[in-house]
């Protein structure tokens, strides 16, 4: 008798351990995935095309909170839990949920869940989402680059639109973005890439993916997301880790983050430059506890902004990263930074304007406050994101998104972009750890 199996997802690390293990096993019976964190992903299902021989029909997806009932209808014996950036208390809680029906609650390690690649490979991964894994990948492709490596970056799947189609997708110009029909959150993570003239893979096969990468490039860089573990190992590879003192302790109560933290060969503790002091300094203590042979880089991400004048004195509305405030949880991002560097007034809140799935958004994390989620999943969730700026009574808007938002929507109102970069402090640096790379 096969095995029943329910994968715990969120619409990424599910469909590749899935495609990892499960996928052509003769022993297992996934019979569904359940989805959490991203919206309009239950309802759906795992394409039968992507699914393999054995399930001619696809495999159903469906909210997470129908777990226990799912367990008993399908008389599920395992469930196998396969997202990221998750404390550990929430992961238990699952646990036990799981436990109390009856069924085995199970995590897969590293020798489950990757892919080896034929070629050198660095691994750009953080404890959290939100802490400049971005902008770590950045400086280390363009140090890759600089050595007169070919270099091909991986991204962390954000499969929200046909599965299918998304199978290997291959980003080089601005117009490859409207091909795919990215959304906001995969936009502000590939273009950055596009716009340092750099190629970037993502999709849902991601076997499929790097055997394409490895035809262009000498190096696989892995641009892992949502502080989640690599997806690939190499006999030569250089895994990179970055922390975040504004989220101190973290790195040890999330999960994966802590897995990655012990895995580090590199930690880049970021955002120094605008971190207390005895944040700073908890995230040295865990690094010398947890990972004492790390070599550790010292990183700030100082902010600029291409329109200072129109944030002087001014009533702000502040627009940040979307995923960083929501399951990342940060209370504030590179555009608080920002309003109070450039003299802002006062912030706006955006909430009495919410409409549609922001104002969603704003009742399932609360949390966020003053702050708007760049949230734009869909084309619906878009056009709300526009309408909830355009009706907020303010002055001026700060987008510290990774993409200028202002090419995307139609802001009524004078806007300025904030940037961000890596800059390390010091010794060692990126370029120091790839010397021999």
């Amino acid at each position: 008798m096969k095995k029943k199996v329910i994968i715990m997802g969120a619409a990424g690390r599910d469909f590749h351990n899935f495609n990892c293990y499960y996928r052509d096993n003769e022993n297992y019976n996934v019979v569904a995935f359940t989805a959490t964190q991203i919206p309009d992903i239950e309802g759906r299902k795992y394409p039968a095309e992507l699914a393999g021989k054995l399930y001619p029909e696809g495999i159903p997806i469906f909210a997470e909170e129908e777990i226990v009932n799912l367990i008993t209808e399908y008389d599920v014996e395992e469930v196998l839990f396969a997202y990221s950036d998750v404390p550990h208390e929430r992961v238990m809680n699952n646990a036990s949920l799981v436990n109390a029906t009856g069924a085995d609650f199970k995590l897969f390690g590293l020798k489950n869940s990757t892919i080896k690649t034929t070629k050198p490979l660095v691994t750009v991964c953080a404890t959290r989402t939100g802490c400049g894994k971005s902008q770590t990948t950045r400086t280390v492709v363009k140090e890759l680059k600089a050595k007169g490596l070919k270099v091909a970056s991986i991204r962390h799947p954000m499969p929200y639109g046909d599965l299918v189609k998304q199978k290997v997708q291959r980003f080089a110009t601005l117009e490859d973005l409207k091909k795919h029909n990215c959304t906001i959150e995969e936009m502000e993570e590939y273009e950055p890439h596009i716009m340092m003239k750099s190629i970037i893979y993502a999709g849902v096969d991601y076997e499929a993916i790097v055997r394409e990468a490895e035809k262009e490039a000498d190096v696989i860089v892995w641009d892992g997301g949502n502080n989640d573990t690599p997806f690939y190992v190499s006999d030569k590879m250089l895994n990179i880790v970055v922390v975040d003192p504004h989220r101190p302790d973290h790195e040890r109560t999330y999960y994966p983050g802590e897995t990655n933290l012990l895995n580090a060969d590199v930690v880049v503790i970021n955002k120094i430059d605008s971190a207390d002091p005895e944040g700073i300094q908890i995230v040295r203590d865990n690094i010398r506890e947890l990972n004492p042979e790390a070599i550790v880089i010292d990183g700030a991400s100082p902010v600029t902004i291409d329109k200072p004048e129109i944030v002087q004195g001014a009533n702000v509305l502040v627009v940040e990263d979307g995923p960083t405030l929501t399951h990342g949880e940060m209370k504030y991002g590179a555009g608080i930074v920002a309003a109070e560097k450039f003299g802002a007034a006062d912030l706006v809140d955006p909430r009495p304007y919410a409409v549609g799935s922001i104002s969603e958004t704003f009742e399932k994390y609360p949390e966020i406050g003053i702050l708007l989620p760049a949230m734009g999943y869909g084309e619906q969730q878009i056009k709300d994101l526009e309408r909830t700026i355009n009706d907020t009574e303010c002055d001026a808007v700060i987008i510290a998104t990774p993409i200028d938002l202002r090419r995307i929507i139609d802001i009524n109102k004078p806007a300025a972009q904030v940037k961000y970069e890596l800059q390390e402090i010091g010794h060692p640096t990126i370029k120091d750890v790839l010397k021999n790379f």
